[in-house]
């Protein structure tokens, strides 16, 4: 059968299937809302269920992605003989060809369907060698062994043949009358109403039944962003769900509706015979081997199924990820670190040797590649260099450990924990909860204070003054009273003071405390001083503040001075005050002119009155 039978023989069969009994799947009880929910290992237990299903759904579209091509390629010589678009059964190439018996054989019958108001007379004439089917006293199609399977004979073959024909050929008869055509009148109606009623009961099932429920669910245990991150996708996946199932019954339908009277139908084979055509055209440009590698050559068809085998070990190698993380070390008592490194090398030895098994299935030959992998050398040498030196970089991190998932680092101005170590870059999460990635040579080219290595414990040193003249006992032990009974700092080493110096203002001490965590040191620190200040503040020790003392020394200073000197400065004081006097009798002479003035104002404003 080639790609045009085959397609009009799918297409029969799903317009044909109305006649069969539909049954709906089975849909497990809506638990009672106040029903308790699930614990989270059931939760636990359902999704590593649901990663197995999966997997295994994967595999098998990957594995039915490999037979795509000899299925659309293989070409079965066989023709449907059809009434009014309906197919009733095949016939084989005998002494002609299938299409063209075929052909032949459904002429005749739209013929007599038509032209014929009478019930036809299908009988079998065996007087020749083979059986001949005839209709009407017209011969219609002679039954060869081809046409038979192996446990029948062409006689039994030909009987059951006439059978479907007169039975085919009385039910056209019967669709061309008025009454059919009211009761498909009244049964599209009513396919419409039920489909109608399922669109709407589906979105009903969703909001109602379905979605309440799982809000419940995700809601159970889970934080805020986790709950509804979830009901995020959900939705998003439910509404998908819900446009397929609408799709179909709506598809559905139209298929139902336009099988039950003649002219749709056969408008519809058109269809179907236009676009089993043009797949066909698609098929051979798909198919056809046009890209030439090695000793083979292969189709944009194949390509596609390269791509496909890819995509599915890309997502198998996630869900392998996921499921040695959360159920394979999580149980082996390793730390996070470990945990993460053998995770990351398990992850790309399975994409790898993945890659290499795909490649072989394809069906390309390895050697053929010895010149790509030529061609990728010189471009990761010259194009790729940046790539290439955080790949080397990543790998470095990865095997010699210097850091690890979980340690607290700081590189430059940043501090934070490393949450991902990859083979290009490294995530880091700092004390403000923002994600940094950094390139992997970062960390192998400049200083990195790793808090963690080989262990946890750290020390914290706290500089503390005291003003000059305090009891040095009194302040040893208020400040090794600070440090009792804080849980983040260890017993052991036990706290110590140091004695740093005298200083300008103050006498300086060291505090220096043990801790297990060290990306809480600045909380640590905190409430370290918060504690001293109260502490000290009861015991009357007193913190300064900088200072300066400044003595001033009363007395006859011993100063010589210069005849020149005093001769000039008798000088400059005489003349001072001679300016002083000249200034002086000078204002007084204004202030009279000014009196003077103002007075004969007044005298000439009381003549002219």
């Amino acid at each position: 059968m080639n790609s045009y039978q085959l397609a009009v023989s799918s297409y029969q069969l799903a317009v044909t299937s109305y006649q069969l009994p539909v049954y709906l799947p089975y849909l497990p009880p809506i638990p009672n809302p106040q029903s308790p929910i699930p614990n989270p290992q059931s939760m636990k237990n359902r999704s590593f269920l649901i990663e197995v299903i999966s997997f295994l759904l994967v595999a098998i579209a990957c594995l039915g992605l490999t037979s795509i091509a000899p299925i659309l390629a293989q070409d079965t010589p066989t023709a449907p003989i059809t009434i009014d678009g309906r197919r009733l059964f095949e016939v084989n190439e005998a002494k002609f060809s299938a299409d063209k018996r075929a052909r032949e054989a459904n002429i005749i019958l739209e013929e007599i369907v038509k032209n014929s108001q009478t019930p036809a007379v299908v009988e079998v004439d065996t007087s020749l060698s083979l059986p001949v089917i005839r209709v009407n006293n017209e011969h219609l199609l002679t039954v060869t062994a081809k046409d038979t399977p192996d446990e029948r004979s062409v006689e039994q073959q030909a009987q059951i043949w006439r059978r479907e024909l007169e039975k085919a050929i009385a039910d056209a008869q019967y669709e061309r009358t008025t009454r059919y055509f009211l009761q498909a009148g009244l049964v599209s109606f009513a396919w419409i109403i039920v489909a109608i009623a399922l669109c709407w009961g589906v979105g009903w099932f969703w909001e109602r039944k379905l979605k309440p429920l799982l809000d419940r669910l995700f809601s159970n245990g889970n934080s805020e962003e986790e709950t509804v991150r979830h009901q995020t996708n959900v939705e998003i996946a439910a509404q998908i769900i819900i446009a397929i199932i609408r799709i179909i019954i709506g598809i559905w339908s139209l298929i139902y509706i336009s099988d039950l009277f003649i002219q749709t139908r056969q408008l519809s084979r058109r269809v179907v015979s236009f676009l089993s055509s043009s797949f066909g055209v698609v098929e051979n440009s798909v198919t056809s081997q046009l890209i030439p590698l090695g000793d083979n050559a292969y189709s944009v068809l194949d390509l596609f199924i390269l791509f496909g085998l890819f995509a599915g070990l890309i997502y198998v190698s996630r869900i392998v990820k996921r499921l040695l993380r959360s159920r394979v070390l999580r149980y082996t008592g390793l730390n996070r670190a470990a945990q993460e490194t053998i995770t990351i090398i398990a992850n790309y030895a399975f994409i790898f040797i993945g890659t290499i098994v795909v490649l072989q299935v394809w069906g390309l030959d390895l050697s053929s590649l010895t010149v790509f992998a030529g061609v990728l050398g010189v471009g990761i040498g010259l194009g790729l260099q940046g790539v290439a030196k955080e790949f080397i970089s990543g790998l470095v991190l990865i095997f010699d450990r210097p850091i690890q998932v979980g340690d607290f680092v700081e590189v430059g101005d940043l501090m934070g924990t490393v949450e991902r170590i990859s083979v290009r870059s490294t995530e880091i999460r700092t004390l403000d909860q923002v994600s940094i990635i950094l390139p992997n040579s970062r960390f192998l080219e400049q200083e990195v204070v790793n808090w963690n290595h080989h262990s946890s414990v750290s020390r914290l040193k706290l500089p503390i003054g005291v003003a000059y003249g305090s009891d040095l006992t009194t302040v040893r032990s208020a400040l090794i009273d600070a440090t009792k009974n804080h849980p983040d700092i260890i017993e052991n080493p036990q706290p110590k003071v140091f004695f740093r110096g005298f200083g300008d203002s103050s006498l300086d001490f060291d505090l220096l405390v043990w801790i297990k965590e060290p990306q809480k040191q600045f909380q640590i620190k905190s409430d370290l001083y918060f504690r001293i200040e109260a502490i000290f503040r009861n015991r009357g020790v007193e913190i300064p503040f900088p200072q300066r003392d400044l003595h001033v020394r009363s007395g006859s200073l011993p100063v010589e001075v210069s005849p020149e000197l005093i001769a000039s400065l008798t000088q400059l004081s005489t003349s001072l005050a001679s300016w002083f006097q000249h200034q002086s009798n000078g204002g007084k002479s204004h202030s009279q002119d000014s009196n003077n003035i103002h007075s004969s104002k007044n005298d000439s404003s009381q003549k002219n009155n």
